[in-house]
């Protein structure tokens, strides 16, 4: 489902609570989040297509100086 989230009271944000790519609908352009001013002129619908989750990266490499 897209989420709408009001930012600072100028800004709101857009997302997929199911962590899915969302679409533009007038442009056809895909984000994985988008922030417009208010008042908000787009429309949003959400993609198919999964949000990668990128992995924290851990530092196991430690170099000896």
């Amino acid at each position: 489902m897209i989420r709408e989230e009001m930012m600072d009271g100028r800004f709101v944000r857009h997302y997929s609570d199911a962590g899915l790519y969302i679409r533009q609908i007038e442009t056809g352009c895909i984000y994985d989040e988008a922030i417009d001013v208010v008042p908000c002129r787009f429309s949003y619908e959400e993609t198919d297509e999964k949000i990668p989750v990128e992995e924290p990266e851990t530092n196991e490499e430690v170099s000896a100086i």
